[in-house]
Parts: structure tokens; sequence; C-alpha cells
């Protein structure tokens, strides 16, 4: 079980650790500032996060004693826009798409050693193979006619919110955008294919339900032990495929509700994964006004609703879609709302502890 746990906030990162009398909240950096993605790299005990300064924009830090100090590094940044490349307009603001950076939104490790992706609004995937001292823009994707469908979600903005390497094959690459679908690449980055069979979107007129290039995908995951079984929770839904993203099914018996944002999966059981449901669009708040987790563990077929230790009356809490996360021996479970309460559980969410209702609203959960 890991020892440490991130917390990005709307006031700083916060960092909990395991002790022998339970989890307890031991430092904030940052404090006072927004922190909206973090990334405890495993392969070297880096500590690498995003801050937004306001009016002095997104900064880039790197600590290597985990978060007792921190040296700054370069920040994802757009190139000049070369004169004669037309205009993206965003289709549903009739807004042109900018060419500079407004917020951070992934932060994956490479396969090399300090091999860095990020994605970012309004739709960007950047590259480092140096920690973080310097990215480049994947110009592949930016450049892909595809992206003139993009748009943007709950955000002004198309943005790249999930990255995931595949850890048999390095260089196969899947991306999820809200909104603009599923992305895959099997040349690290080098170009690209928009997949995605199945999904549907209830949001565009009718001949554009399954068009995989405008759906909503809030988040993706898939299992370690099996890269080609994976997880999405869409805005319309949750749906699950077996063969890498190309094709999905859309599950229909998850209740309280198949709307949410997280969704988190076992790292050793592919048939295993977890969902923290609300009410969609206007409302967003828990369903019944009482949290709960929702567990499937024969991969898909039923669900069911954990709520042991969460607040079952006037709860108002809701989950980004970077709220949730789960350790590498699929045991220990976190999750943070917007209202600034965190609950973990040890025991693959059985059971919850709320480590604190007093927090800023939460961006980010990682386990260190």
């Amino acid at each position: 079980m890991s020892a440490k746990l991130y917390l990005g906030t709307r006031k700083g990162l916060i960092e909990a650790e395991r002790s022998a009398t339970g989890w307890r909240i031991t430092r904030n950096s940052f404090l006072g500032v927004q922190v909206p993605m973090l990334l405890p790299d495993a392969r070297d005990g880096t500590l690498y996060t995003a801050v937004e300064h306001g009016h002095f924009g997104t900064k880039f830090h790197a600590s290597h004693d985990a978060g007792a100090s921190w040296e700054e590094r370069a920040c994802p940044a757009f190139p000049p826009k070369p004169e004669a490349t037309p205009d993206v307009v965003n289709f549903v603001s009739q807004q042109t798409i900018p060419w500079d950076l407004k917020k951070v939104w992934a932060l994956e490790a490479g396969a090399a050693p300090g091999e860095l992706w990020c994605g970012t609004l309004p739709g960007g995937l950047f590259h480092s193979l140096d920690g973080g001292a310097s990215w480049h823009l994947v110009e592949s994707l930016w450049n892909d006619p595809g992206r003139a469908k993009w748009m943007g979600g709950g955000a002004d903005w198309p943005g790249i919110h999930t990255i995931l390497v595949d850890p048999r094959n390095s260089h196969r690459l899947l991306i999820a955008v809200s909104c603009g679908g599923v992305w895959e690449s099997t040349d690290n980055g080098s170009s690209w294919s928009n997949i995605g069979t199945g999904i549907r979107a209830e949001y565009v007129p009718p001949e554009q339900v399954y068009d995989p290039g405008i759906q909503d995908p809030h988040r993706i995951a898939w299992s370690a032990a099996d890269p080609d079984t994976i997880w999405m929770q869409h805005h319309n839904g949750i749906f699950h495929s077996t063969d890498g993203g190309s094709n999905w099914r859309e599950i229909l018996n998850a209740k309280p509700s198949n709307f949410g944002f997280a969704v988190a999966m076992h790292p050793q059981d592919p048939q295993t994964a977890w969902f923290v449901p609300g009410i969609k669009d206007e409302c967003r708040v828990a369903c019944d006004g009482a949290v709960c987790v929702m567990r499937t563990r024969d991969g898909g077929q039923t669900f069911e609703p954990l709520r042991n230790g969460l607040p079952q009356e006037h709860a108002y809490h809701l989950v980004y879609r970077h709220c949730l996360d789960v350790t590498g021996d699929g045991r220990t479970l976190a999750f943070g709302s917007t209202t600034g309460s965190v609950w973990i559980s040890e025991d693959g969410g059985d059971s919850w502890e709320r480590l604190s209702a007093d927090l800023p609203p939460i961006y980010c959960v990682r386990f260190g």
C-alpha cells in the first residue's frame, strides 16, 4: 500500500501520509495557488506539479524530496501561429481556438528516463524528454484535420485530459479529449487515428450521434494487466472496450446513475473498476443527496453501490475526472470532492474513512 497521497486543490498542493495510527495531512505547498495537475513519478520519485498563478499564468515545478523543496521547470508553450495557418473555430461558441496555454489538464510519465506527456486546454499534447526542462508540441495531432471538430465541454475550449501509455509498447498512446473523442497513436505520436465505434453522444443531431470525433469522454482508464480492456466515463454514460478502444459497448445497468466524471480501474484485475456517480448536466451533485462509489467486479455485468462511511443525506459532493485514484495493489482508493472532502478506503471500496471535510475544492488526487 502506498504511504503518501497528494491532493491538487484550489488553494495548494496538500500531502497526506499513512502512519501506524492512520492517515493524516502533513504539508501544504503553494498555499493559496491553484494546483490543477500533479504527477508522482514512480520511476525516480520526482514529484511534478502544475500551478496556476492567476495573472502570471501556469508554472511548472518539480521536487526531488517529495515536496519539501521545489525547482521551477519549463512550462509547455505553443509555438507562434504561422501566418498562413487557418483558424480553427469552436463551432459551439463560434470563437477561434487560441494558440496559447489555458490549463495543464493531464500529466503522465513515458517509458524513457525523464520522458513526460502533457495534455492541455486548448487541446495540445506536449512531449518532454528531459523531465520538463523543455517541451515540444506534438504537431501531428495539433495539425490533424480532425481537430476541427473538437469543441469545449464544461470548459470553454477542448482539452486533453487523459493520456495512457501502453505498458507493453511505449510507442502506443491513447488520449481522450473533451469534446473530441479518443485518439490512438502506435508510433509514439508521429501519427494519430480517431477511434471509438459504438460511443454515443446525445447532445448532437441524430446523424452525428456515433461520430467518434465529437464525443465527450470524461475519463478513460485501463488495467496494466490488460491494456486492451478500457473503461470510459462519458458524458452520456459508461462504455467498455475489450479491443484496445476500437469498439465500445454501452453499459445501461449502472445504478444509481451512469453519469459522472471519474473512473479508476484495478491495476491487476481488468474485470474490476470504480466510478463515482452524480446527477448530470445542470445539477451535478451526488445522486439523491447521498455519496456512493459504484464498483463492478465482473466486467460490467453488475454494479455495487458502496456507501459504508460516506454521507447519505444532504450531500452535495461532485468528484472531478482526476479525483479518484487507486494504488497498484488495487486495495487502497481515495477520492476528493468539489466541496473539499477526501475519503480513503483500504479494502477496495467496501468501507471509507474521511480524511478531511475542510479542504479547498479538489482538482486532482494521486497516490505517491
